[in-house]
């Protein structure tokens, strides 16, 4: 006797949702999987050309021949239609940036699973993977979510912890988590079949918002402590980016850590030392040692090559910088 394969309709945009969709593909033999659909948002203009281009998980299920769907939103009564013709056991939906409305919810005969890139309820929202970095977090990880109206209030139904190291930047714990979400998602499809998941309720109590990243949150303020800067940096990097205004202009700063030099006597923004291992600067709290800029029109660069290209009088001893007004 055959079992019938799990019908699954997957929602998701960046490279974070295409790596659980890859996940999916790469175990649909092995594990009965059958990928009916493919929800993705709009192509969007990129590029100096403003060219429209594809979502990374419209390019995965075009490769994989698998039906793809691009709805601006479900209000639509078509779109509500089609999806149920596509006759789903269950949604996947990873980092889609569209709200499911209740009835999208529902049509799904095991309703819809959310993989998110925290520890519910910590960090429910748009950016968990930069507020935790941002906020010194030590651990986070994927909760795999049975999704309801709320904004990430739904039953977690599997976690799968990640240390966030020292060094870790947005990137590098986006790709950790991507790769761990995949992960996580097929292991709770697996215990789904088998009826081993248990619903746990979140502690609203606890929960804190991820809110959406803004560019201007990357403009530093030298007055605050040297650990609240650095995790700044790291957090926003590559996107928004830390910034900082200089006599060269704004510039971007994309590698920072902490340095030991005591700079209490010094104004914060104050350029202390500069060397091939990067530029000392004093803040409100300690120093931070700046390895990583970006100018205006310029590429990113280690600050050794930065002291010898046009912008190098911004990062010479007694430099200020300061907040971008």
């Amino acid at each position: 006797m055959t079992t019938s394969p799990l019908r699954i309709v997957f929602a998701g945009t960046p490279e974070f949702a295409a790596v659980s969709l890859q996940a999916l593909l790469d175990k649909q033999q092995q594990n009965n999987y059958q990928l009916v659909g493919v929800y993705t948002q709009p192509d969007r203009p990129s590029g100096r050309g403003h060219k429209l281009v594809a979502s990374p998980v419209k390019q995965l299920a075009i490769e994989h021949d698998i039906p793809v769907f691009q709805p601006l939103n479900f209000k639509a009564e078509e779109d509500k239609t089609a999806l149920a013709q596509l006759n789903a056991d269950i949604m996947i939906v990873a980092a889609y940036g569209i709200i499911l409305p209740k009835a999208v919810l529902d049509t799904p005969k095991l309703g819809c699973l959310n993989v998110h890139g925290s520890i519910l309820p910590r960090w429910r929202g748009a950016a968990p993977i930069h507020r935790a970095l941002i906020a010194g977090d030590k651990t986070t990880g994927i909760t795999i979510m049975q999704m309801d109206v709320g904004l990430d209030t739904g039953d977690m139904l599997l976690k799968a912890y990640c240390d966030i190291k020292p060094t870790d930047t947005s990137a590098s714990l986006h790709d950790q988590l991507a790769k761990l979400g995949g992960e996580a998602l097929v292991e709770a499809l697996e215990k789904l079949k088998k009826g081993e998941l248990v619903a746990e309720k979140q502690d609203d109590s606890l929960s804190n918002y991820a809110a959406k990243l803004t560019k201007q949150e990357g403009d530093i303020q030298w007055n605050q402590d040297a650990e609240l800067i650095e995790r700044q940096v790291r957090g926003l990097s590559p996107w928004p980016s830390a910034f900082t205004k200089t006599s060269e202009g704004v510039m971007k700063i994309h590698g920072a850590e902490l340095a030991s030099l005591d700079a209490s006597s010094a104004t914060p923004g104050e350029v202390l030392v500069v060397s091939k291992e990067g530029v000392i600067v004093a803040t409100g709290q300690g120093s931070v040692r700046i390895t990583e800029v970006q100018f205006a029109g310029g590429k990113r660069m280690k600050v050794q090559d930065a002291l010898n290209g046009k912008h190098k009088a911004a990062l010479q001893i007694g430099q200020h910088f300061g907040s971008v007004e």
